[in-house]
């Protein structure tokens, strides 16, 4: 996140390009949020929180089709959240982005962790 010098004018609004800004974050953030908020891409982020998974694991896991777990996958990778390497002939998933990485965290910690 980079820092900003904040202008205010002397009724105390902030200027037009922190509000461009924040803008910009509003849009970005609302995207991931919108991510998480399918209940099978978010189970699948707090699986790959434990670690890689390959997608008959998730499948299995998830107790749905091959397909919509790959559907999911591929909207998650489209977005950046996971990432994919291939072994040989299956395909391992991973959390991809930091941001990512440490929400998804926080949020296993609170939901999806053993007490």
């Amino acid at each position: 996140m980079d820092t900003m010098e904040k202008r205010v004018d002397p009724d105390g609004a902030t200027s037009a390009v922190d509000a461009d800004r924040m803008r910009e974050s509003a849009g970005q953030t609302t995207a991931f949020l919108k991510s998480l908020s399918h209940p099978v891409r978010l189970e699948i982020l707090c699986r790959l929180a434990e670690g890689e998974a390959r997608v008959n694991q998730l499948e299995e896991m998830l107790a749905i089709p091959q397909a919509q777990v790959s559907k999911q996958l591929a909207r998650l990778r489209e977005e950046g959240l996971v990432d994919a390497r291939r072994e040989g002939r299956t395909v391992v998933y991973a959390l991809g982005d930091a941001r990512a990485r440490r929400i998804i965290n926080v949020l296993y910690q609170e939901f999806c962790a053993s007490a």
